[in-house]
């Protein structure tokens, strides 16, 4: 290797693993730690930074004390403006954006660049992480992202104090869930495990949640190895103060607080589990139909939300090719949809068990006033050969008007015993990841592969023409034993001929391992971000940089097929993601896990933010057009999964039914089941039946009464009232 072996630090020998195929031995090449080799929590980063803050990581000012936040004048309006400041790191400016599009997708919090508002939130390089509590009015309200905070977990976690949010643990209910042991507690930090009362914060009726984003782990500020919070239930000992994505109750307590109706990014998701399969149709025209099953000849056996674990439920929607002539077709079209941001995402699984050239194609309708019935839109064309896998894809769409997405199946000439088949479709606007590298087997290489053994991902290409790669170590480096250590390489390709820039300008590589849960809501995904910095040099006496051109500061590798290729130094952390945390949630399904990866350029983060010219009055109403205000649906919200539709000009919730069970009501609020209507039934049969036994019995006593008041006896008759007799 010449010159390159006198500045490139070589470890030790070990052994490539892409895409689950061992390959020839490769040395390996430097790795940066970003976290400084060291798991490091909120709070410990911000102890070390000597802060003296309120919880940890709240500030709070002299004269505001610790005031309740409950009430209107603490929110801040739906569209939160900010400012970055200079010394934010580059990094982390992408990582908050990333944040950003997490509360545009799970709630109807939005952010926009500060344009002059009298309050707005301003993000800086502080000596930790930290925020205040609620809408403060004072302007400039101050939030810090420092060193080590520009975790997307963390960045979440401090702009939910700045909504207005306090740590869970600090709920008046907390002693019922947890215990805190405080003679475990450092000296002078008792404080931060305080309660507060329901005159100063609102659990908004949400019920205690171990899983919130918003819990100290149980070793905070700790003073030595034991914990200072043990749960009342042992199997959530591990599972506080998790640090991956907003739990379902974090966001249904943001959602209430600010009265979301529905999220801004936001539109479908479907595991077809109801009957209504989500208010999907069937294309008009078609051959064949697809089909809503368990099961299908050719495979699957189950579907992917559930993999065939839940007895009564696991359905997907099949389409067979095994009958019919070839270039049969079948479209399966969603609802009606509403853009809004002009660019979107479908994400779905696919399953070929037909033949060689069975074919989904996706399409979107789209609708106008001079295209009533909708025109149709070929996007792509799926390539997924036939194999025994549910493949994940991902689809980018473009579209700006009312549309469905068409999913047409495409019967080939090839023999087939099998089909097509779909299952956990989710449709959102925002930016589709740039690649997926499916680990096989996931689970056995976790348990299997030898500490500070690493396996790469294949070499992918960004859409800017840089090429890069993921290096894993299932069982983590050295000393890292049960975690799962991550780093994000350069990559250069022999015989490149490509011209780039070099040192690599400011492209952000995210590592995130999918959360496969089949809902794009209820998601938790596990992510890093790492930025080029064209400056950052080798070593600190090395004149080469460490983000320079692979073939210049990496070296050369073998891929599994035998292409060779050049491996740059690489950036990441030691402390990815715990084993107990990736064996848990949806990280591994099937066995199998996914992670998607992405590269994208943030160099336009490198320019100062503009200050408005002027200051405008505080925004006191947010009105934000989520439908086209001609659609009668905008105003309409259907619980349930049903599905809005127009009738007569009026819109009206067409509501889910099943076999048993519908929903109904004016919203499909109201859930009934045939065991309801049985027993209704019987209490209105024995309700007729009593109140024909108590007429009965009044009858005789009246009659028995009239006889008496008659003064006869015997048969001399009985007077009869309102009988009419008409003549013969």
């Amino acid at each position: 290797m010449g010159r390159r072996t006198t500045y490139l630090v070589i470890l030790h020998m070990s052994w490539i693993l892409c895409e689950n195929v061992l390959s020839l031995p490769a040395p390996r090449v430097l790795e940066y730690d970003v976290d400084g080799g060291r798991d490091m929590d909120i709070f410990d980063i911000n102890e070390e930074a000597g802060l003296n803050l309120v919880e940890g990581d709240i500030e709070l000012d002299e004269k505001q004390g610790r005031n309740s936040i409950i009430g209107d004048q603490y929110r801040w309006p739906k569209t939160v403006p900010y400012y970055f400041e200079d010394d934010l790191e580059i990094n982390a400016k992408g990582v908050i954006l990333k944040a950003f599009e997490q509360y545009r997708l799970k709630t109807c919090i939005d952010f926009k660049p500060w344009e002059g508002e009298q309050n707005y939130i301003s993000i800086f390089k502080g000596s930790g992480c930290f925020s205040s509590v609620g809408n403060q009015h004072v302007g400039k309200q101050r939030l810090s992202i420092g060193t080590n905070c520009d975790r997307i977990a963390t960045i979440e976690h401090e702009f939910l104090h700045a909504l207005g949010f306090w740590h869970e643990q600090s709920r008046s209910d907390r002693d019922d869930y947890v215990t805190i042991l405080w003679d475990h507690i450092s000296e002078g930090k008792e404080h931060n495990f305080n309660t507060y009362n329901d005159t100063m914060s609102s659990s908004l009726g949400v019920p205690y949640d171990y899983g919130s984003m918003m819990h100290y782990s149980k070793t905070a500020f700790r003073n030595g190895t034991e914990p200072t919070i043990v749960t009342k239930i042992p199997a959530f000992a591990d599972v506080i103060g998790q640090r991956m994505e907003f739990s379902d109750n974090d966001l249904l307590k943001l959602r209430r607080l600010y009265n979301c109706t529905r999220s801004s990014t936001f539109l479908d998701t479907c595991d077809f589990e109801r009957e209504n399969i989500c208010g999907m149709i069937q294309g008009p025209g078609d051959q064949a139909e697809w089909t809503r099953v368990t099961q299908a000849p050719g495979g699957p056996n189950t579907d992917y939300s559930n993999m065939g674990k839940c007895t009564g439920s696991g359905y997907f929607m099949h389409l067979s090719t095994a009958t019919g002539k070839p270039a049969d077709t079948a479209r399966l079209e969603s609802r009606l949809l509403y853009p809004k941001r002009g660019y979107q995402c479908l994400q779905f699984f696919l399953y070929n068990g037909g033949g060689a050239n069975d074919q989904l194609v996706i399409l979107v309708r789209e609708y106008d006033e001079a295209h009533p019935n909708g025109t149709l839109r070929v996007i792509q064309p799926i390539v997924a050969p036939p194999q025994d896998l549910w493949q994940l894809h991902h689809v980018s769409l473009n579209v700006v008007k009312k549309f469905r997405v068409v999913f047409e199946g495409i019967k080939g000439d090839a023999p087939s015993t099998g089909g097509l088949s779909l299952d956990d479709i989710n449709l959102s606007e925002t930016t589709c990841p740039d690649h997926v590298w499916r680990v096989k087997n996931f689970s056995d290489i976790m348990e299997t592969t030898p500490n500070d053994k690493p396996i790469y991902s294949p070499p992918f290409k960004s859409r800017e023409g840089y090429t890069f790669q993921m290096g894993l170590y299932p069982s983590g480096k050295e000393g890292y034993a049960g975690e799962l250590s991550a780093y994000a390489h350069l990559v250069t390709m022999s015989g490149d001929t490509e011209v780039r820039k070099w040192p690599c300008p400011w492209k952000q590589m995210t590592m995130m391992l999918f959360d496969q849960n089949p809902d794009i809501m209820r998601r938790m995904n596990n992510q890093r971000s790492v930025t080029t910095d064209p400056t950052k040099k080798l070593s600190g006496t090395s004149e080469l940089f460490f983000w320079d051109d692979p073939r210049k500061v990496g070296i050369e590798v073998s891929a599994a097929d035998g292409t060779k290729y050049f491996r740059g130094p690489g950036a990441g952390t030691t402390a990815y993601l715990t084993h107990g945390r990736a064996k848990s949630r949806d990280f591994i399904k099937g066995g199998d896990a996914i992670f998607l990866l992405t590269m994208e350029d943030v160099s336009h983060l490198t320019v100062t933010q503009p200050v408005p010219s002027s200051t405008l009055p505080p925004v006191t109403t947010v009105t934000t057009a989520i439908l086209p205000p001609t659609d009668p649906c905008t105003k309409v919200t259907c619980g349930n999964e049903g599905v809005c539709v127009v009738d007569a000009g009026n819109a009206l919730c067409r509501c889910a039914v099943g076999d048993d069970w519908w929903y109904y009501g004016e919203s499909c609020q109201y859930q009934g089941s045939t065991q309801d209507t049985m027993t209704t039934a019987l209490i209105a049969s024995f309700s007729v039946l009593g109140g024909m036994l108590v007429v009965t019995a009044v009858s005789v006593v009246c009659v028995k009464r009239k006889n008496k008041n008659s003064g006869g006896g015997g048969d001399r008759g009985i007077t009869m009232s309102n009988v009419t007799v008409t003549g013969m």
